[in-house]
């Protein structure tokens, strides 16, 4: 198997890191060599938060170059936009469509990019979904990168029950139910 380059983009606080373990957990699990790496930035003031997961018969290095992600997880459209040039051609973008202010709009001195979803999808294959909302339906928006994982598990090479057992062994055991109910919903969207 060729290895497999997995990318999460997000805010400081969105769980990132979190999705970025159940999937090194996944694969782990799975058999293969896995490497993660993260990097961090502002994240504990609303700033970018980047994680990468690689896993294959045998990886060398965590870092995922340009060009070479085959899914791109992002909890926000801005980070989205930001990063999306690390996929390949043929590579899954999923997004979760929500919006969060960096510090340079919040204060004024630049403005939010407008039409950002429309933007991808001239050059990107774009799943997107709003997972907040659809997590608040739950009762909890804490778990709308459960949703947004589901998409993505659509876009690789494990069954929902091998998903399922890593959430069980990595969430709090108080949220296991309501992190697999988000992560249902994912993996029954279809949407693109």
């Amino acid at each position: 198997m060729a290895t497999k380059n997995i990318m999460i983009v997000g805010v400081g606080g969105q769980g990132t890191l979190l999705t970025s373990r159940i999937l090194g957990g996944l694969a782990t699990a799975g058999g293969y060599d896995v490497k993660l790496s993260e990097v961090h930035g502002m994240a504990q003031r609303g700033g970018s938060v980047v994680t990468f997961v690689r896993y294959g018969k045998k990886v060398s290095e965590p870092i995922v170059e340009e060009g070479q992600a085959d899914v791109l997880i992002a909890f926000e459209r801005l980070e989205a936009l930001r990063y999306a040039h690390f996929l390949k051609k043929d590579g899954a973008l999923i997004v979760n469509d929500w919006r969060i202010d960096p510090i340079p709009v919040v204060i004024g001195a630049e403005e939010y990019p407008e039409g950002i979803i429309e933007t991808l999808k001239k050059d990107y294959k774009v799943y997107t979904v709003n997972a907040t909302e659809e997590s608040k339906k739950l009762g909890n928006p804490k778990v709308f990168n459960l949703v947004v994982l589901g998409i993505a598990a659509q876009h690789m090479d494990f069954s929902k029950e091998e998903w399922y057992q890593v959430i069980e062994n990595t969430v709090p055991p108080k949220t296991i139910e309501i992190n697999r109910q988000a992560f249902e919903v994912g993996y029954n969207l279809v949407s693109e």
